[in-house]
């Protein structure tokens, strides 16, 4: 007699899911902690989400506007991937990661969101391997559980925050499908270096033969053009050609909200590359219809000669860096993205947040990116509001360290 289950309100998926520990404190304090009313109220210092602080430049504004207003009878018709709007990636891409991408070589997705998903379905079964290093963005796990995939993390080498070669090496076994990177690297702002990545693609390659199973990488690049002076992006894809892309307009346009992005597949990769796109296709259907709607796509080639004010970006950065060395906290200048990753003057991080809290200062602990000991600084908030936090950053440092 088969033994009946006890009723069950939500599935064993879906709470493993919501047990994702960054997942569950990134929730917890999005939703959950006041964070919301906080963030408005007069005087608050928000430096926690890569969410926009002014209004969107017009020309964005315009730019969705006016793909906005139908030119025939199929202008909001269902979309996949439209061929303008590939063309127009694949361009762009090329001059970040000079491959010979033609947009035949990638298709539209939800945001990086969409791509990470398709990826990860595509490549691996259910409880196969995917690896990463901390500390991670902090939807990794989520995005790997709901695709049945066991999540195995490495932490990086403090405090540059480069890639573990050894630590990778010895995390891949017969098992593992998948390695995630991402540069530059959310949160610590870390471009990996051409040699680190060639080097990454060779214990790779030869973990590959040695299982008799191809091992791919995910290249999660949101961050691939908001790389600052004196610094240079390479992708994986350069030197590892099993690789897939996963790339979002939301961080270069500043737009999160607004969910574009593509999956790309490196022009070197011939084999069995018609299954591989085919699969992708299917899965974006399959997943959710994970392709950008009609307005965002028609957008794109306008979109792509847009960008966030990077040298002001780097100005804040400058700033910000300079002033938390001055005040005594250990901070590297980040190569790209929107953050610094200082370390805590505490080892409890959340502790040293939850004072910067009360001092009208929010930012995220890095026990949300799995790796106490350190905090995230997001720089989308504006410049003054920037400057104003210097004083409290000041202060919560003098209550920390006289306290021990």
């Amino acid at each position: 007699m088969v033994q009946r289950q006890p009723d069950r309100t939500v599935s064993r998926r879906s709470e493993h899911i919501q047990g994702a520990v960054p997942f569950r404190m990134m929730f917890g304090f999005r939703m959950h902690s006041g964070y919301a009313e906080r963030r408005l109220e007069p005087g608050v210092l928000d430096l926690t989400f890569g969410d926009p602080h002014e209004l969107q430049m017009p020309e964005y504004v315009e730019a969705l506007r006016t793909s906005a207003v139908p030119r025939d009878e199929l202008w909001f018709a269902y979309k996949q991937s439209e061929r303008p709007a590939q063309d127009a990636a694949a361009a762009s891409l090329e001059r970040v990661v000079p491959l010979g991408w033609t947009g035949d070589d990638l298709r539209m997705t939800t945001g990086g969101f969409g791509a990470i998903t398709v990826a990860l379905k595509v490549l691996a079964d259910p409880g196969e391997e995917v690896v990463y290093t901390l500390p991670p963005w902090f939807l990794y796990e989520p995005l790997a559980l709901e695709a049945g995939l066991v999540p195995v993390k490495v932490k990086a080498v403090e405090p540059t925050f480069d890639l573990d070669l050894d630590a990778i090496a010895a995390a891949l076994t017969e098992s593992t499908r998948i390695v995630i990177v991402n540069s530059p690297n959310n949160p610590s702002g870390r471009i990996y270096p051409p040699e680190l990545l060639r080097s990454l693609a060779t214990l790779i390659d030869d973990a590959s033969a040695r299982f008799g199973r191809r091992i791919w990488i995910v290249s999660d690049e949101p961050y691939n053009r908001i790389v600052f002076s004196g610094c240079e992006f390479h992708s994986p894809a350069e030197f590892y050609p099993h690789t897939l892309v996963c790339y979002s307009y939301g961080k270069t346009l500043l737009a999160p909200g607004q969910r574009l992005g593509y999956i790309a597949v490196p022009p070197a990769l011939q084999e069995d590359r018609g299954a591989l796109f085919e699969a992708i296709d299917m899965m974006q259907i399959a997943a959710g219809w994970l392709f950008p709607n009609a307005v965002m796509q028609h957008a794109t080639p306008t979109l792509e000669g847009l960008s966030l004010d990077l040298a002001g970006l780097e100005a804040k950065r400058d700033r910000l860096v300079g002033a938390l060395r001055d005040i005594g906290y250990e901070v590297a200048a980040p190569d790209g993205t929107f953050y610094l990753w200082p370390r805590s003057p505490i080892p409890d991080d959340e502790a040293f947040v939850a004072d910067l809290s009360r001092r009208g200062v929010l930012v995220m602990p890095g026990a949300l990116f799995e790796t106490p000991g350190w905090f995230r600084i997001c720089l989308t908030a504006t410049a003054g509001t920037v400057e104003a936090a210097i004083p409290h950053f000041r202060d919560a440092y003098a209550a920390a360290t006289s306290t021990g």
